[in-house]
């Protein structure tokens, strides 16, 4: 009895440190690139991007050549670029729309809105796949949505091409899911493996457009920024980190059950925001906390619909039709909405 109090408390406690080292990481990795546009004044957020899938590349390969602390999972090289090559793309775009979003609007209303993904990829799912869904998956969106409009509506910051950039980010995390559960299938990846195959595509895909655009400017600030060693030291360890924000995920999805990780993922948005607005201090008016808080509210009771459908097996005797879903399961979204952090 003992010995299971003690495995048990050993298990609270990792479940608690993983959670912890995830949300340090996130907060970090938003806080640092917020900084940099901001205080920096590198406004350049395909180059940040680019940095960021570059030290991603180089720290999963050291985790999983150098170190071998992950086994490589091979991939046939047709796959490589049939399915590997289109995820890399959005997820490419995924993460520059999240940079694009971060220049221009505060971390509080980007991060909101970030959580209005479990939506769209509803909505996708539905529109595109005709994918049918629960009743009550469509009634947890309600206060989600809801939020986002009270949200947007009260944002003292709104810019809005970087509401449009962060809504945009929305879909295209939504389709890199959906589009991982076809193109990914037989494959069994863990975020390091992801990030191994993905990255190096990513860089690949990125570079041109961000020297093309960027190019310029990024040499101006080089001769006109001053304290430029520091400066980079800072850009560089933003992807640093925002690769040991994957292996931190890696980690806690290991060490924690799916419900407890849903409200983990929930509560370290509003960590989030609160540690930027102690940063930053960009206005935040009462009606858009509460927004805030609605949209946070209804991601946790979301996650808790999806947690009790995939408990429940179809009712004996439903009627059986070419759309008819074969299980609860096949009534679930694809995402899993907290992995979208992923940089």
């Amino acid at each position: 009895m003992m010995e299971e109090t003690k495995l048990w408390n050993w298990g609270v406690i990792r479940s608690l440190l993983a959670i912890l080292q995830w949300w340090g990481f996130n907060v970090t990795v938003i806080i640092m690139n917020k900084w940099i546009f901001q205080k920096l004044d590198f406004k350049f957020p395909l180059s940040v991007s680019c940095v960021h899938f570059i030290c991603s590349a180089i720290g999963a390969y050291i985790m999983i050549k150098v170190l071998k602390l992950k086994p490589l999972i091979t991939v046939d090289p047709e796959d490589r670029w049939r399915r590997i090559f289109p995820m890399s793309f959005v997820f490419c775009i995924n993460i520059v729309l999240g940079n694009v979003s971060l220049r221009y609007i505060p971390v509080s209303f980007m991060q909101t809105i970030k959580s209005f993904t479990p939506a769209t990829t509803v909505v996708l799912q539905w529109l595109v796949w005709r994918k049918h869904f629960d009743l009550r998956i469509w009634a947890s969106l309600v206060p989600i949505v809801g939020g986002i409009l009270l949200t947007s509506v009260t944002e003292l910051s709104f810019n809005m091409f970087g509401f449009c950039a962060a809504l945009f980010g929305c879909l295209a995390t939504s389709t890199k899911t959906i589009l991982a559960e076809s193109l990914l299938h037989g494959y069994k990846f863990d975020s390091i493996n992801t990030v191994y195959y993905m990255a190096p595509f990513a860089t690949m895909i990125l570079a041109v457009p961000a020297i093309l655009l960027e190019g310029n400017g990024v040499v101006e600030w080089f001769q006109t920024h001053q304290n430029v060693c520091s400066s980079l030291i800072i850009i560089l360890s933003s992807g640093v980190m925002a690769f040991c924000l994957n292996f931190s995920i890696f980690y806690v999805i290991h060490s924690t059950t799916a419900v407890t990780f849903n409200v983990a993922g929930n509560l370290k948005v509003a960590f989030a925001v609160l540690i930027s607005w102690l940063i930053f201090r960009n206005p935040i008016s009462a009606l858009n906390a509460v927004g805030c808080a609605v949209t946070l509210g209804g991601c946790t009771f979301y996650g808790y619909v999806r947690h009790m459908l995939s408990q429940q097996p179809l009712p004996p005797g439903t009627p059986r039709t070419p759309r008819t879903p074969r299980s609860r399961m096949e009534l679930l979204p694809l995402v899993n909405d907290k992995l979208d952090d992923k940089v």
